[in-house]
């Protein structure tokens, strides 16, 4: 009987194995038409004061403004570039802030909030963590880093029901994502730690200063060059 059982767990384990690499090597190439938080937040919805109805629009990388690559990298994961799709010293630092007592803090890449987006559902758990940890160490070996940037870009909550590059820089800013000024794309990087209560425009006085502080980084990061690496740290908040 135990012996079965232990069959029948490798079995399992072997064809998620088997499918889950097939499924990111499908994303390197394919673009990402919907994601497991877009049906969340639709049923969500369902039955309540209004029928919300998302907007997403997948768009190359090519057609994304560099100002928001650029802006989301020094809002969110300021080694993305270096790192393997863990930012240890980040870790290490949240772990810290946290022991103290102070306000949680994360210490999310880009890479897992990717993988958290695009194959995962929001929620808190051992059991989801260890599958983010698991398809993280999978899109870093699979994908380029530039892949990861765009899947990210094209897939990632930017304002209440609005997914991706292209719909948040024409719900917010009546443009394409591609046209994206430097203020205009650190105002969308600033709302992403909650995209349902901030607005990137008219923005509030908490999103100002956060991206006053996104358009400073930027500079001091300097061209986005996704061949060449520099692991650098944050200049301050």
């Amino acid at each position: 009987m135990i012996r079965r059982f232990l069959k029948f767990i490798f079995k399992i384990t072997l064809w998620f194995v088997i499918l889950s690499v097939i499924w990111v090597f499908a994303y390197k190439w394919i673009a990402v038409p919907v994601t497991p938080l877009m049906f969340i937040r639709s049923s969500q919805s369902k039955g309540g004061v209004k029928d919300v109805k998302w907007k997403h629009s997948w768009v190359p990388i090519e057609e994304i403004s560099v100002n928001l690559q650029l802006a989301v990298i020094c809002s969110e994961d300021q080694n993305f570039l270096n790192h393997k799709g863990f930012d240890m010293k980040a870790i290490e630092k949240a772990l810290k802030h946290n022991k103290n007592g102070q306000k949680l803090r994360g210490a999310s890449t880009i890479s897992q909030q990717t993988v958290k987006n695009v194959f995962l559902w929001p929620e808190r758990s051992w059991f989801r963590k260890g599958l983010e940890a698991y398809f993280t160490f999978l899109i870093e070996q699979i994908w380029s880093k530039e892949r990861i940037m765009e899947v990210y870009l094209n897939s990632i909550e930017m304002g209440d029901a609005i997914y991706g590059a292209d719909a948040a820089a024409e719900y917010w800013f009546k443009q394409s994502a591609g046209n994206l000024s430097k203020f205009e794309a650190a105002a969308i990087a600033a709302i992403l730690p909650n995209p349902r209560k901030y607005r990137a425009n008219p923005a509030s006085e908490y999103i100002e200063s956060r991206k006053t502080w996104i358009v400073r980084q930027m500079g001091y990061f300097g061209p986005l060059d996704y061949t060449n690496t520099h692991e650098r740290e944050p200049s301050g908040n």
